[in-house]
């Protein structure tokens, strides 16, 4: 029997029995049997691992025998000498991995080091080829899953041309269209804005496009839209195309307020305050990235995390101040906080309905984890445990809950002392040479809050849409859970609006997004 196997392409496999080969047909009318695709990979795959067993095997007899010959008679042969064998192969492995010989250059390729085996008589030669050759092998995986970090961490910060173009023809359409420049929300609604009975919902964003899908998807699930007052705080360069898109794209069934920080008129101590934490968040960040230059980055969780840590989103005023909702809304006693990141699925008026006992934030936990699981996502993923300071005050193995929903109750806010615990722990960051968390919002975050977060059902938000599934179970198992819960929330690097969003749910956000509008078709701006 004899098998032929296509050069071009590894689709089909043929075995032919001598006696068909001795048939008149031609060879390319012979009947073979069709293995598939994934037959021959898998083929591929067990041959692959018996290389490589028969090399370790090659290399560990290396000490024990000088020639091919030898080698083939210890494998097959038997005897009373197989505990002294194996001492002499366990020394040789020893003698391979310790050697001066080990920093030798490896070969290339893989053929490259077949070439290597079949020239070389000398065993023991060829067993610290074979190491030098999987360490450098070693090295240049480490090397290019560095640079893939490196790559996901600069796609993730760039904004894509399409929203670019999108905030310029807002910005324009707001000089020459008096629509847009109309006032948010109209006077016959102003007295909305401070309505206790109402459902308000707070927004820090600088993102169009983002925040026209957390609007729209909130008020298509709403079981009653009239009730909802969007509070949506942006920055001064995006204030003019965020007042025009929701001014251009008006909503009769609820109330939405668009402002700048511009347009704030704090108190000297307010002022004060958020400049002195917008100047030592930007004096850690600073320090993290110096070190970050300096540091030799692994391809793992904790490593990936300190590169997310140093996004300029840390780095935003509007996710910082996040701490100052109620000097934002000095006249409201109830929100709601969700990211601009986030889709709403179902009605979430519930959450209005909760009762916090008292705590100033309800907040979710690990939204997949079971029997109170928070895998990952723990006071020792963000505080530094190793400093006394932390390690005496705060327990490593607590669960830490998530921005991207939460509830706030303003009024025990306003009692509580949260602002000033959260200025004084970044000032003892400081004094203690940024050493007491881990890069990033998080960690000073659970401390301010520490004691006054309630725990809320996790079952309706889903979170994590923002990163590579490690498996497809994982990905199904967590499609299921998508379909269930009243928000999704594409934390993590991969946003559904950029080119890096993950294909399998990035459908959850694109089906909000107006693309038969003006000027999300001027852009470019595609499914």
């Amino acid at each position: 029997m004899k098998f032929y196997v296509s050069a071009k392409e590894i689709k089909r496999v043929v075995a032919v029995t001598k006696s068909a080969a001795k048939t008149s047909a031609p060879a390319d009318t012979i009947v073979g049997r069709r293995v598939s695709y994934r037959t021959v990979v898998a083929l591929g795959i067990v041959l692959l691992l018996g290389f490589v067993r028969v090399a370790v095997l090659v290399v560990e007899s290396s000490a024990a025998c000088s020639t091919f010959d030898c080698v083939g008679s210890t494998f097959f042969g038997g005897g009373d000498d197989n505990l002294k064998l194996r001492e002499e192969l366990t020394r040789a492995l020893i003698e391979a991995n310790d050697g001066n010989k080990a920093n030798e250059g490896g070969t290339q390729s893989f053929n490259e080091l077949v070439k290597v085996l079949a020239s070389k008589q000398d065993l023991k030669a060829f067993a610290f080829k074979t190491k030098a050759t999987l360490s450098e092998m070693e090295r240049e995986v480490q090397s290019a899953r560095k640079k893939e970090s490196l790559n996901w961490y600069i796609a993730s910060q760039g904004v894509p041309k399409g929203l670019h173009c999108l905030c310029l023809k807002l910005a324009e359409e707001y000089t020459v269209n008096a629509m847009a420049r109309s006032r948010l929300p109209s006077p016959l609604h102003v007295s909305r804005l401070v309505d206790p009975t109402l459902h308000h919902i707070v927004l820090l964003t600088d993102n169009v496009l983002a925040a026209s899908v957390v609007v729209a998807s909130t008020l298509e699930n709403s079981a009653n839209p009239g009730r909802l007052v969007f509070h949506v705080v942006t920055d001064k360069k995006t204030y003019t195309p965020m007042h025009t898109w929701f001014a251009i794209n008006s909503i009769n069934s609820a109330v939405i307020e668009v402002r700048g920080l511009h347009q704030y008129d704090w108190s000297k101590e307010v002022n004060d305050g958020i400049t002195e934490m917008l100047e030592t968040n930007d004096l850690i960040w600073k320090h993290y990235y110096n070190n970050y230059k300096k540091k030799e980055l692994e391809h793992n969780e904790e490593d990936n995390r300190y590169l997310e840590a140093l996004m300029p989103s840390s780095l935003s005023s509007l996710n910082q101040l996040r701490l100052y909702i109620p000097e934002l809304f000095p006249d409201l006693n109830k929100v709601v906080l969700v990211d601009d990141d986030v889709v709403v699925q179902k009605d979430i008026s519930f959450l209005w309905e909760l009762d916090l006992n008292g705590k100033v934030s309800g907040s979710v936990f690990k939204s997949w984890c079971e029997n109170s699981c928070c895998r990952g996502n723990k006071y020792v993923n963000f505080l530094n445990f190793s400093h006394p300071i932390i390690s005496s005050n705060f327990d490593g193995d607590k669960c830490a809950w998530l921005f991207g929903v939460n509830i706030f109750d303003l009024e025990a806010w306003r009692r509580s002392d949260i602002t000033e615990t959260y200025h004084y722990w970044l000032k003892l960051n400081v004094k203690s040479g940024l050493t007491l968390w881990n890069p990033g919002v998080v960690g000073p975050a659970l401390i301010a809050f520490e004691g006054e977060v309630q725990p809320i059902d996790s079952l309706w938000l889903v979170t994590d849409l923002g990163y590579e599934y490690r498996s497809e179970e994982e990905m199904s198992n967590s499609l299921e859970r998508v379909e269930g819960a009243s928000v999704v929330h594409f934390n993590g690097p991969a946003k559904p609006w950029l080119e890096i969003g993950l294909p399998q749910v990035r459908t959850l956000w694109n089906r909000y997004v107006n693309f038969s509008h003006k000027f999300i078709r001027k852009c470019s701006i595609i499914e």
